[in-house]
């Protein structure tokens, strides 16, 4: 008779687990998106950053040992107006030739009543200011999505300089939404 210890390996040996699910991720530029909202001229207009990096680690049971880090190319911006966007890649609002690139990376995570809030530094312009942000994450076989929004205010990081620091043309606040199709760090 074979050791049931032994016979329980055996019949193990050949059976496939279940791999634990990925908490690294980078998010796929092909099918992510990082937009934003503002106010111009009283009219609202959307625009999109077409380059960024964001390398996320996440899970929902280790919410103190999450990370998310967001590099944007402030040059990608584009709003769909040629005009607008020379206006804001400019000296008078990004400046992408002193401050090419906007960094988050996040401190903290805390679940809420629908998803998740993280608070982070960004660093816009050259000024670091902390800035919540609301989001969801899903987990699939595949990797992962991460969903939400943020609010943040231009002049708190020195965008809108000259006539474009008054809010009458273009206004403060900015909306920041973002959608990221996460797939595994290989």
């Amino acid at each position: 008779m074979m050791p049931v210890a032994f016979a329980a390996a055996m019949l193990t040996a050949g059976t496939p687990h279940a791999a634990a699910p990925s908490t690294s991720f980078t998010a796929d530029p092909a099918t992510s998106h990082l937009g934003f909202t503002g106010l111009q001229a009283g009219a609202e207009f959307k625009g999109s950053f077409r380059k960024f990096t964001a390398a996320v680690d996440f899970s929902p049971d280790a919410l103190a040992d999450a990370r998310i880090d967001v590099v944007v190319d402030m040059a990608s911006e584009d709003s769909g107006d040629t005009d607008r966007d020379d206006t804001m890649h400019g000296a008078d609002m990004f400046n992408v030739a002193h401050f090419p690139t906007a960094h988050y990376v996040t401190k903290s995570f805390a679940k809420a009543a629908s998803g998740y809030t993280a608070l982070g530094s960004l660093t816009l312009h050259g000024v670091t200011k902390d800035v919540p942000i609301a989001f969801t994450f899903t987990a699939s076989a595949t990797g992962a999505s991460l969903s939400g929004t943020a609010q943040l205010k231009r002049l708190d990081f020195g965008v809108g300089q000259g006539d474009l620091k008054s809010t009458e043309s273009v206004g403060d606040a900015v909306k920041v939404i973002f959608s990221l199709n996460l797939k595994p760090k290989s």
